[in-house]
């Protein structure tokens, strides 16, 4: 049976579309399944028909080599969406979510790799840590402050669209001197997002035009990085990956709640800070960006991507569970669903007052031809 869905879009009208069979909102049905799908078909056909990627011409170009391209494009889509006219609250508690979800964690990941060295612990290395720790999924942010946040939750998607894309990985493993990473691979890698933020606040109209971007390319640039994955090290992987994503939504969940607590002053709604303990489906193609830009890293980038994308799987799942129990236990669920309908209340009836000063439209006789108002007469 066919499946209908709705689509709308900049250049679009709103449209039913029938779907004989549902792909796109079956992989939407699955935590970062718009990426973990195609990267696991890529890594079946790179697996058992690699010849097939060797075709050349456009099907070599798309299906094995557009990763780098396409994430460029992500970024600076990306970039797109900040907005340099935000409210204090919603730069504060996005600035509250980049230290507790990327600096802290980052922070500590290259501490750690200090003492044992780029290959890590328990066969987990210090960049698949790295990389499960310093980045959020933007999606399932703006998803769960939609239902329970308030307006500068919402807003603060902002910390994920800064800490999405592989510049805090470099950046702290560069500082760090646990990769050699140039300072002009630092600034290309952040460049598309500096532009994207210019021109996106320069025109409107672009950032609209753009906002598709995710839907359009993620899958592509994920069946291109899944190619490169060996079936044999993603089944070794699996089980570390999933204790990876447990470890980072824990961790990071833990440090942004305080963060919340103790920095934002949020009390019994502080469970909030923990739905931003997930892992970007971005954060996939991180390792590989890291792996050539230092070689040293090379050898670890492939059970790492594995381990990535277990890691966005899990904590997709896991972060906005445990976010909303938090919040329900301490009492924050009831308080902030009280205070949006309060808000909502509030802004109706402001809208009813304006609309009311305005005064009814008044049907006057003598806006109507050939009618007069003076006092006896009568319409000729």
């Amino acid at each position: 049976m066919a499946a209908e869905s709705q689509f709308t879009g900049p250049g679009f009208t709103e449209a039913r579309i029938t779907s004989r069979v549902p792909l796109f909102d079956g992989m939407n049905k699955i935590p970062g399944g718009l990426m973990l799908i195609p990267l696991i078909i890529g890594s079946i056909v790179g697996t058992f028909a690699p010849s097939f990627l060797e075709l050349g011409n456009f099907t070599t170009a798309l299906f094995r080599d557009s990763a780098l391209p396409l994430i460029g494009v992500l970024i600076f889509a990306t970039g797109m969406q900040i907005t340099l006219r935000t409210s204090g609250p919603v730069l504060a508690t996005s600035g509250v979510l980049l230290l507790c979800k990327s600096i802290i964690p980052a922070g500590l990941v290259v501490l750690l790799g200090q003492f044992v060295g780029i290959e890590g612990i328990l066969g987990v290395s210090i960049l698949a840590l790295l990389v499960s720790m310093d980045n959020s999924n933007g999606g399932i942010w703006l998803a769960f402050t939609g239902r329970y946040g308030r307006k500068q939750d919402r807003g603060a998607y902002i910390a994920s669209a800064v800490n999405d894309g592989p510049f805090f990985s470099l950046l702290f493993l560069g500082a760090a001197g646990l990769a050699d990473i140039p300072f002009t691979l630092l600034l290309a890698a952040v460049i598309p997002l500096l532009l994207g933020v210019i021109i996106g606040n320069l025109d409107q109209r672009w950032t609209e035009v753009m906002r598709p971007v995710p839907n359009i390319v993620i899958p592509f640039f994920a069946f291109a990085l899944g190619t490169g994955i060996n079936l044999g090290n993603v089944v070794s992987g699996g089980l570390s990956g999933i204790l990876v994503g447990i470890f980072a939504t824990l961790f990071t969940g833990t440090i942004a709640y305080f963060g919340y607590r103790f920095l934002l002053r949020r009390g019994k709604e502080s469970g909030m800070g923990i739905a931003s303990a997930t892992t970007a489906g971005n954060a996939i193609a991180t390792p590989a960006i890291v792996g050539m830009a230092d070689p040293s890293f090379a050898p670890y980038v492939e059970i790492a991507t594995a381990q990535v994308a277990s890691a966005v799987l899990v904590s997709a799942v896991l972060a906005p569970l445990l976010a909303a129990f938090v919040l329900k236990r301490e009492g924050g669920m009831k308080i902030i669903a009280d205070d949006n309908a309060r808000d909502k209340a509030a802004d109706a009836a402001a809208a009813r007052d304006a609309a009311a000063s305005t005064g009814p439209v008044v049907d006057r006789p003598s806006d109507r031809p050939g009618t007069s108002t003076t006092p006896g007469s009568s319409p000729v």
